[in-house]
């Protein structure tokens, strides 16, 4: 009987499920997707309800479709999307939809906290400003705006400890989610009363914490029968989908980066002593004693999912055989460097790091007569990396430059794409198995707790290979450097119109 692990990704805009051999070896996979609802401008929130289902579909296919069984499932870890909101009553049931990560509901409750408790106070302990896509502000926002919700709440939980919660019946938060709540003391890893107090958190909503890598419970008799999973199955406390996909693409000592192309966009540099800067993000790495200095943007491999979805009709019926996708990547491949002066703002939720601006627009500029799908197409996959760039430049003033970006999530199956942001960015960039690298971290983080590995690295140097790399063009830097240049001029003249918007 094999030994095999069970990694789980909660992401935005579908789940992951994946079974892993010891040396990384994808046994089977399978996914499901589910909405975002966007009830009102700036919103957007997911029904928990609905991460269960698909999570527990794909697994009962798994079982069903390949000759996995569930006896030879040694360890499960559950990664997720960060910054949500599981308002749960002390029976387990969700009180009602949770916003996400991309929702900017909350700006007024941010702006009176910030004044009200002191914003560098604030940061000063959780390494973190206090911004409307985090948790902290979505609490609160419950509270003066669903009290008799609010009234009801027993715990506030992440997406993937929900998810252990079910399969397990066992509250818990993992450390590397902590960066959520400003509460949450960055230097010590616990949660600070007197923060919370200040902040208006009961600390009776606040999980304990526990390493990504310890078993906090097992699989109980209710979830094996909607899984098919076998009861006692160990399940670890899991981590933050970026830091999860941070270790399944080969980041496990400090110095080493990687670069996201998943729904959202950015980077993570792994450090091991404490820095702390308000233009970007700061959190726990599933690695022990380490931490993860992040730039999050709204804008990755989203914005090409959305392009898709919306002006790829003819791609997806042209009766060719290939993936929309592919042909996408095409046309784009035929328009030079710097676009023919396009440029494209990827700001389609507001943005995150290191702006920080709810208000801030997607924005097309350089359009004429001579335009086509095609620099439509290559304008996307430059914002994204324009935005890839800022994001390294604020961290490399942070006193965290970086040589070398690894690569993970579908965005670097695209190798446009991927040449384009090593382009960009100048730094070489090297991609390991890019579609598996989130679900493959949330299994090391089970392999390492079930001890079938001895720690993370033990895990990253045993199976984790470079499939290819990409240089920086140097012919195409001086173009790049001109067009990022108006990249961050346009941000900064269109800026204040961005927010009379809020104001009409």
């Amino acid at each position: 009987m094999r030994d095999l692990l069970l990694g789980i990704d909660i992401g935005t805009s579908s789940c992951k499920v994946a079974v892993f051999a010891p040396d990384g070896e994808v046994v089977t996979a399978k996914n499901a997707e589910y909405e975002v609802f966007r009830p009102h401008p700036g919103w957007a929130e997911q029904d928990p309800e609905d991460w269960v289902d698909g999570v527990y579909d794909c697994i009962r296919r798994i079982f069903a479709e390949t000759d996995v069984t569930a006896e030879e499932i040694r360890g499960i870890g559950v990664d997720g999307q960060g910054w949500a909101a599981v308002a749960m009553d002390k029976d387990g049931k969700v009180l009602i939809n949770t916003p996400i990560w991309m929702d900017m509901r909350a700006q007024d409750i941010c702006d009176r906290l910030n004044k009200e408790t002191g914003a560098d106070r604030i940061f000063e302990l959780a390494g973190n400003p206090l911004k409307p896509s985090y948790t902290t502000p979505k609490i609160i926002w419950y509270k003066e705006n669903h009290p008799e919700i609010y009234d009801r709440i027993d715990k506030i939980l992440q997406c993937n400890s929900f998810l252990v919660y079910r399969l397990t019946g066992e509250i818990s938060q993992d450390v590397s989610m902590g960066y959520g709540l400003h509460c949450f003391d960055m230097r010590k890893a616990e949660w600070d009363t007197d923060m919370a107090k200040a902040l208006g958190i009961p600390e009776a909503f606040l999980p304990p914490i526990f390493p990504c890598t310890a078993v906090v419970g097992k699989v109980n008799e209710e979830a094996s029968k909607r899984t098919g999973l076998a009861v006692g199955t160990p399940v670890v406390a899991g981590g933050l989908d970026a830091a999860c996909g941070t270790l399944g693409a080969g980041v496990s000592r400090p110095g080493e980066t990687q670069e996201q192309g998943g729904q959202a966009g950015g980077m993570s540099i792994c450090i091991d002593e404490y820095a702390a800067d308000p233009r970007l993000i700061l959190g726990y790495h599933v690695v022990p004693d380490t931490w993860l200095l992040q730039g999050g943007t709204t804008g990755g491999g989203g914005v090409m999912r959305w392009f898709e979805q919306n002006f790829a009709d003819y791609e997806r019926s042209n009766g060719s055989g290939r993936s929309s996708l592919v042909q996408l990547n095409e046309i784009a491949e035929k328009i030079p460097a710097g676009c023919d002066g396009m440029v494209f703002l990827p700001y389609m939720n507001g943005e995150r790091t290191p702006i920080w601006d709810p208000e801030a627009k997607g924005v097309f500029y350089g359009l004429d007569f001579s335009k086509t799908k095609g620099h439509f197409v290559r304008a996307c996959m430059e914002g994204v990396a324009f935005a890839l760039r800022h994001n390294l430049e604020v961290a490399a003033a942070a006193g965290a430059g970086v040589d070398e970006l690894k690569a993970m999530g579908g965005s670097a199956n695209s190798l446009l794409w991927t040449q384009i942001k090593a382009d960009v960015t100048g730094k070489r960039i090297v991609v390991p198995a890019s579609d598996t690298a989130t679900t493959f971290g949330a299994a090391i983080l089970a392999g390492v707790g079930v001890g079938i590995y001895q720690s993370c690295t033990d895990a990253v140097d045993k199976t984790v290979h470079v499939t290819r790399t990409h240089e920086p063009n140097p012919e195409n830097r001086e173009i790049y450097d001109k067009m990022y240049g108006i990249y961050l001029e346009i941000y900064e003249q269109l800026k204040e119109t961005m927010h009379k918007q809020r104001r009409i």
